[in-house]
């Protein structure tokens, strides 16, 4: 199960199908996917010790049923065949990443397919063209092929997999650790060269994350200062970092857009996908997307999947074993609060992006999700203090939680609009 998984990671990222000549004629990556989802059908490592693991088969449903209700029956089974596969993933590599190897055998694997992408993107901006057939894009912006050709995605990635190669960068590893800043490295170049805004503003979001963490608030405040003029320097994008620019203007009013949307559609939203049915641009923050297209009952659902993770990663980072435990303890107990402030780290760098974009379906965005949430389900077995998460015990919160974020999106547009 563990190395089929894998394989759909790979082939989910780096995509040899939808360059080399002839796989496109096979299924390769569904028959991977089915391959992977019989194998965990009959291993005794399913697991459902997660809330996510039932969140995400809810959200499915309300995606089908705000097809439904926007009048199109049919919708609902596109929605089934295109974010089915989604949330079989989802739980497959859940199930597979609950031992520490696992999870850092995972996140190499990620990490790795991230620097191929930003090896294909040094090449691009050497010569004008990667080994994809893909061409640099506009304003000299490095893309991929198939769900990376927006040089957005790429770095939204880049963030999400730049702690992952930090953490497998730690000291101790000799000539593994050289390697692993290598890439870290390459994948900051990566990030530099999609000249994505949101993508490094995520990477201030990751490195404050850490200082705050190690060095406290004022730390972390003074490096967001410092990178911010850093990055008005080193990128042409940034400097053009204000509401009143075109680019984020039209964001914002796609914004005011999803929200008029809302307030027609509150309870199932416009259907998912329909965003562009509505507004000529799509709504450039996942957010916003998701209550616009699956209105309220699809915006609390969805928040509490992504909370739920925040949450489980924060719970082991702040946690205090009961006693004080013998030397040998304590170590195993550092090393997993390292992997847990790894995978926050990856979640905060990934939303950061992922609020100046519109991916809130995107697959990627669930495996890492999958990583985490299987994670936690083997923290709580290794350490059996820790403690349970369950929709029945507090899952009613999710709902004020949910208002409260829908009135956040409204002032904050509100805001912006006053000073476009």
């Amino acid at each position: 199960m563990f190395p089929l998984i894998l394989v759909y990671v790979v082939l989910t990222i780096i995509r040899p199908q939808d360059y080399v000549p002839g796989l496109d004629l096979v299924p390769i990556l569904p028959a991977v996917l089915v391959l992977a989802f019989l194998a965990w059908l009959f291993s005794g490592s399913k697991t459902f010790e997660a809330p996510q693991f039932v969140i995400l088969p809810a959200f499915l449903l309300i995606l089908m049923v705000s097809q439904v209700t926007n009048g199109w029956s049919g919708g609902a089974l596109d929605e089934l065949t295109r974010f089915g596969p989604v949330v079989i993933a989802f739980f497959v590599f859940g199930a597979a990443c609950t031992t520490q190897r696992r999870v850092s055998v995972a996140m190499a694997v990620f990490t790795l397919c991230a620097v191929v992408l930003a090896l294909h993107g040094v090449q691009q901006a050497r010569t004008g063209m990667g080994w994809t057939g893909m061409p640099i894009g506009e304003g000299g912006r490095i893309q991929y092929v198939g769900i990376f050709n927006d040089p957005n995605d790429l770095g939204l990635l880049f963030v999400a997999t730049l702690p992952m190669a930090m953490f497998l960068a730690r000291p101790g590893r000799g000539v593994a650790r050289v390697f692993w800043l290598g890439c870290a490295s390459l994948l900051l170049y990566g990030t530099y060269l999609t000249n994505s805004r949101g993508a490094m503003l995520a990477v201030l979001v990751v490195g404050g994350g850490y200082l705050w963490y190690r060095r406290g608030l004022v730390t972390a405040g003074l490096l967001g200062v410092v990178g911010l003029a850093a990055m008005k320097v080193l990128s042409s994008r940034m400097d053009e970092l204000d509401a009143g620019e075109e680019s984020a203007a039209g964001r914002v009013d796609a914004w005011y857009a999803g929200l008029e949307m809302f307030r027609d559609h509150p309870l199932f939203g416009v259907g998912a996908g329909n965003f562009t049915e509505y507004n000529e641009l799509t709504a450039h923050n996942s957010f916003v997307l998701v209550l616009a297209e699956t209105g309220f009952a699809g915006f609390v659902v969805w928040l509490a999947f992504v909370g739920y993770g925040f949450w489980m990663m924060l719970t082991v980072v702040r946690h205090r074993p009961p006693e004080t435990p013998a030397a040998q303890v304590a170590a195993a107990w550092v090393a997993e609060r390292q992997m847990a402030l790894t995978l926050l780290l990856s979640l905060c760098g990934l939303f950061s992006a992922a609020f100046f974009l519109s991916r809130s379906y995107m697959v990627v965005l669930y495996l890492i999700a999958a990583m985490v949430a299987g994670y936690y389900v083997g923290a709580r077995r290794r350490w059996p203090d820790l403690p349970v998460f369950r929709l029945a015990d507090g899952g009613w919160r999710w709902l004020p939680a949910g208002a409260c974020g829908v009135a956040f999106i409204f002032a904050l547009v509100a805001v912006l609009l006053r000073t476009t």
